[in-house]
Order: C-alpha cells, then structure tokens, then sequence
C-alpha cells in the first residue's frame, strides 16, 4: 500500500500539519510520498524530505498551482493517482477545498477529519460537533481522506528522502485573482502552543483588542474569537476557533467571556489544560474547564496581568 500526502507549506516552510498528516499516513503504510506543489517551492521540497519516514517528495512548481487552487491541484493529483492506493492531506482550508473534488473524479467516498487510523479501511472521525465519535470503514480501492491534525503527534525530522519534479497541472476556467493576507508577529492560530480567546461579552472590537492584545503578547500567544464575536465584529474572520473555524489543541487554552456553545467547544476541547473567565458560573465552558475563574473579565484580566508580571 502506497499512500500521497499533499503537504501544507507557506510558500517557504512546511506547516507542522504536514508532519502531523504524515504520522497519520505512516499507520496506513511505510510507503509514503509527500507532494508540494507551488511555485519556487524548492525550499519547502528539501524541508519536506527531511521529515522522517518519507519515502520521496514529488515537486509540482507552475504559476497555476501557486496559489492552492483546487482546480489546478485536483489536475496535479490525478496522473499521480494510480499509483496510490490513499491520498491524505490536513483538514485545514485548503484540504477541504480541494479533495472534495479529488474524490469525485476517482469515484471514490471522501472521508472526512479523521482523529484515528484504526486499519487500512478503517477510520475514526468526530460527529455532532465532536460529541460522538464515528468509525468508518470504506470499501473503495482509493482513499481520499483529510486528518485532524490535532489528533496527531508531529513526525519527527531525520528522513533523507529524494526529491522529484513532476507536472503541475492548469486550472483554464479558474484564476487568481488577489488575496488579502493578516501579518502578525504572534504565532499561527492554528499551531500556536498558547491560545487566548474572546468572546461576546467583551462588547466591542475595541474592547476585544484592548482586552486580548496584550494579554497575548505577554504571553506569546495567539489570539483566537468565539463565532459569535467574529460575527458581531470584534474580530477578523481568521480568529474564528470551533466547529465552523479553526479547530486548536494547544497547551494552554484561555476563553474570556465565551459560554461555551456546543460549537465552539469542538474546536478548543482537546487543548491540554483550559482557563475560562466568565461572570456566569453556569457558563457551559467550565464543563471541560481544567481552571474557572467566575469573574467579570474586567476586573480578571487586570489581575492576571499584574500576576504574569
């Protein structure tokens, strides 16, 4: 059994989401390849052979691939395809964009945010918001399947793979047009080790800036929203943690004024130790709370601070 991970990379680093897709697919097989596609992505082809257990990295460089559009890496991926009996990529964006589509041009079910490979038929993936867990077992020839990486360890580096170059495919009735991309010094939400988040509560994007900005700089963290402050406008889009936005597991994971609804708590569950700061004691957060702190954030967060020092 041959398996393809389609590596997530910035254009000059590999994402450890990667590394985490890449664990997933060496409990599928030992024969595992890595394929970066964009554009003056040699860097991240060198990087992506180093981690350990990858076979071979497959390099797809053209102007059409650079940018994730589904349409040009669905053309990219298909000639590949027989040659692999699954193809992985992380749950993220870009994954659940494109192999959608990958799946349907080779007849075959998507399987969708696994947290467990169970066999090489068999996976586990979350349901209802996370609060069941489902295990699938899939009769296809080919497997299409993006990974949480959040419920993967990161492989580790020291593999010495060779790198090849392969086609790029087109995408002729899609083009890109622009991007707006958000520059911060902290770290990526999705990969950050600690995370502070905002909720409804906090009143105003105003509020929430003076409030989380810097709390998360004093503690080098990212900074993440409740949905329900994203789509009040406290915060950009990209803050978003839960069942429709980023789903985190750092080590530390402090919500201020967020009550917890079922899905926000899908995307923040797993992190290893949570803090929640709310004024209603019957919040839903401090049901998988490790710390509550029953406080009206403006008085908390000001000790806390002076706390940290």
């Amino acid at each position: 059994m041959a398996v393809l991970v389609i590596a997530d990379h910035d254009g000059s680093a590999v994402r450890d989401t990667t590394h985490k897709t890449v664990t997933a697919a060496l409990a599928l097989s030992s024969d595992v390849d890595v394929l970066v596609l964009g554009k003056g992505a040699q860097g991240v082809a060198d990087a992506a052979a180093e981690i350990a257990g990858v076979r071979k990295v497959l390099l797809a460089e053209g102007d059409a691939v650079a940018h994730g559009l589904a349409e040009a890496v669905e053309a990219t991926v298909l000639p590949l395809a027989g040659a692999y009996d699954a193809i992985l990529t992380p749950a993220n964006t870009d994954g659940k964009n494109f192999a959608p589509r990958i799946a349907a041009k080779l007849d075959t079910a998507p399987i969708s945010d696994i947290v467990e490979v169970v066999s090489d038929d068999t996976f586990v993936r979350p349901i209802y918001a996370g609060n069941a867990l489902e295990t699938v077992q899939s009769a296809d020839a080919k497997k299409v399947i993006t990974v949480r990486p959040t419920a993967f360890a990161a492989a580790a580096e020291g593999g010495s793979a060779s790198v090849e170059s392969v086609a790029a495919g087109e995408a002729p009735k899609t083009a890109f047009v622009s991007e707006e991309m958000v520059k911060s010094d902290r770290p990526e939400l999705g990969a950050a080790k600690i995370v502070v988040s905002g909720g409804r509560a906090l009143g105003s994007a105003e509020e929430f800036a003076a409030i989380m900005d810097p709390l998360a700089d004093k503690l080098g963290a990212a900074v993440g929203a409740s949905r329900a402050a994203v789509d009040a406008g406290y915060a950009p889009n990209d803050y978003q943690v839960g069942q429709t936005g980023k789903v985190v597991a750092p080590g530390l994971y402090i919500a201020i004024g967020i009550s917890g609804a079922i899905q926000h708590l899908a995307g923040m569950k797993d992190s290893k130790v949570i803090v929640a700061i709310n004024k209603d004691a019957d919040a839903p957060i401090f049901q998988v709370a490790d710390y509550g702190w029953v406080a009206d954030y403006k008085t908390a967060v000001p000790e806390l601070m002076a706390a940290l020092g």
